[in-house]
């Protein structure tokens, strides 16, 4: 067993935090209780890196705990650091180790110096993959891994259609549903982006937010990658009987009913074997992971405001490591 007593953070740390509900503008960089020592199986990290999801300010878990209000919240989740104490019933995990993983959402983030974390929700980092793709990688690799796996259950040969071809959880869904065999196509927005798609895996690429080409009924499943409000058309290209995923609000009862679909929402589930499988991917080398900018933390909440300024898909991260002198 190991024990908390070593390198435990005490008083107060630099932190990103939000005293009200809102979006970016509430945000502000100030000190903040240092987390207290880890208890059972919660594990203390140093953070280097935590990368950001921009819609996470508009969650109800980013703002409450079983109904009651948590402000003020520290934001983001997904993170990668250095193990700085451990509770006393955290195996396989000590003192100096790095890791990487995804705070639970209804906790207190990783856009801070130390972030405290359930030891399942974590895992070690792999040597040489750096902190900020570790972070990176993170939230929108393990969504499109288990929403493959374990949401759609396809096999080689059946077809999956992506909605959102190049963001940050789409592009994974190409690169790991291409790995599976599957016949993947993606919708992107531009024209500019048709390339990117096909090197990630893509066999097909079609530009438009309304495809006209696509077949009614010619996809044994589909996902919609890009956010609220999911068309028509992703439950129209769907079998009767086959599968929509939804990602970031309930799918629509009326649509899937209509076209003989069953439709899930599907909310990622941090786990340690899942990591593990995730940080073998990234050690191999042969996973394209997108890093669109990089802030420090001290500009957290230009980091946050930050959605839409840049040509770069892929996500954005905070660098903690680089602390202030």
């Amino acid at each position: 067993m190991n024990t908390a007593e070593s390198n435990a953070p005490a008083g107060l740390m630099k932190a990103l935090r939000a005293h009200a509900r809102g979006g970016a503008e509430q945000l502000v960089y100030e000190d903040a209780p240092a987390p207290k020592a880890p208890s059972g199986s919660e594990v203390c990290v140093r953070v280097n890196a935590a990368a950001i999801t921009f819609d996470e300010l508009t969650w109800d878990e980013t703002w409450e705990a079983n109904g009651v209000d948590r402000t003020p919240i520290i934001p983001s989740h997904e993170f990668s650091g250095v193990v700085e104490a451990v509770g006393p019933a955290v195996e396989g995990i000590t003192v100096g180790d790095e890791v990487f993983g995804l705070v639970p959402f209804n906790r207190d983030g990783a856009a801070a110096e130390y972030v405290l974390v359930p030891s399942a929700s974590l895992a070690l980092k792999p040597a040489g993959v750096s902190d900020v793709v570790a972070a990176a990688a993170v939230l929108p690799a393990l969504t499109a891994m288990e929403a493959l796996e374990e949401a759609l259950g396809l096999t080689s040969g059946q077809r999956l259609l992506v909605r959102g071809g190049t963001g940050a959880v789409a592009s994974f869904l190409t690169q790991f549903a291409h790995r599976m065999g599957l016949s993947v196509t993606v919708t992107v927005r531009s024209s500019a982006s048709v390339e990117h798609a096909k090197r990630l895996g893509a066999d097909e690429v079609l530009v438009a937010d309304e495809p006209a080409e696509i077949a009614a009924g010619s996809f044994d499943a589909s996902i919609d990658a890009v956010g609220a409000g999911t068309p028509d058309w992703l439950y129209r290209a769907v079998r009767p009987g086959g599968r929509v995923i939804t990602l970031q609000e309930a799918p629509d009862a009326d649509l899937a009913q209509k076209y003989g679909v069953d439709a899930n929402f599907f909310l990622v589930e941090a786990r340690t074997d899942a990591l593990n499988r995730l940080g073998a991917e990234l050690a191999a080398g042969d996973l394209e992971v997108a890093v669109a900018q990089v802030y420090p933390l001290a500009e957290g909440r230009a980091a946050y405001g930050s959605r839409g300024q840049t040509k770069n898909s892929g996500k954005t991260v905070l660098d903690v490591a680089t602390r202030e002198s």
